[in-house]
């Protein structure tokens, strides 16, 4: 399916990937961790084209991507949608807009000029978000939603494009736990459903755990774990994060789960 073998990535004298090497054979979720500037990100913009790769190969059901130009390009952007941790929504415009997006590189110049949507992709994202728990906020502006309904939003935009992987990158880094459960949830069950391999980097390693069929640990921009998550140990996770790293914040999710149920949607409530 998925084959990245010796990816390397340098900006001048500086190595930020190196020799990277993963295979993945049937849709899963992957949680890729580590320490911030480990490769994660790089790792990620190479796999989708928005970087290139300095040396090795990246192939997917056997076409090579490395290097693939123009619209045999967009179209495996197409195939392989990013989400960020800044959602890149456009604030001022609508939500379902918003999502629309997701069909630009299928569109054409005059109808991405006037934006002439299909009543078809309408309908469809309106779905979408009525999946993800908020379709009611489809004809507002993206900036008056919270930050977890945006990074909904976001993932509603990258499924309009119909992907077969879906990279996310840092996508609960700037949401409060509630919200962040939220968008993990979200992804888990679009791998789940609808069979698409979803590739997330992660900070905490309680996250890679609860929600990942399969984590990654990147440090100094290699590949230094491949594994399930019950194999993620304390002393595998030292090795991630080196020897003096605070592992506090891999708290997080543990504390949401301890959360009776009535506490955790109120709380929920609190942020919709």
């Amino acid at each position: 399916m998925l084959r990245i073998n010796k990816l390397t990535k340098r900006f001048g004298d500086k190595t930020a990937v190196e020799a990277a090497t993963l295979d993945i054979d049937k849709p899963c979720m992957l949680g890729i961790i580590g320490r911030s500037g480990a490769g994660k990100s790089t790792l990620l913009r190479m796999i989708n084209r928005l970087g290139d790769a300095s040396e090795g190969s990246i192939s997917f059901e056997g076409r090579e991507i490395t290097t693939l130009k123009g619209k045999d390009k967009r179209a495996w952007q197409s195939e392989c949608a990013m989400i960020f941790q800044q959602f890149n929504l456009v604030p001022r415009m609508d939500v379902v807009s918003n999502v629309l997006h997701g069909t630009l590189n299928r569109r054409s110049t005059l109808a991405t000029m006037f934006n002439l949507y299909p009543m078809a992709d309408i309908h469809k994202a309106i779905e979408i978000l009525d999946r993800l728990g908020i379709a009611e906020h489809a004809p507002k502006r993206a900036e008056a939603l919270s930050g977890g309904q945006q990074q909904r939003v976001a993932i509603a935009r990258a499924l309009m494009q119909d992907p077969k992987i879906i990279l996310a990158d840092e996508p609960i880094a700037s949401l409060d736990p509630m919200n962040a459960q939220t968008v993990m949830e979200a992804l888990r069950r679009i791998h789940e459903e609808d069979g698409r391999t979803v590739i997330a980097n992660l900070h905490t390693l309680d996250t890679a755990r609860r929600y990942c069929d399969r984590v990654v640990g990147m440090r100094d921009g290699r590949i230094v774990f491949d594994g399930l998550p019950e194999q993620l140990t304390t002393g595998v996770a030292r090795e991630i994060y080196g020897a003096g790293a605070d592992f506090s914040e891999a708290a997080t999710s543990t504390e949401i789960e301890t959360l009776d149920k009535t506490q955790a949607v109120r709380t929920a409530e609190a942020y919709v």
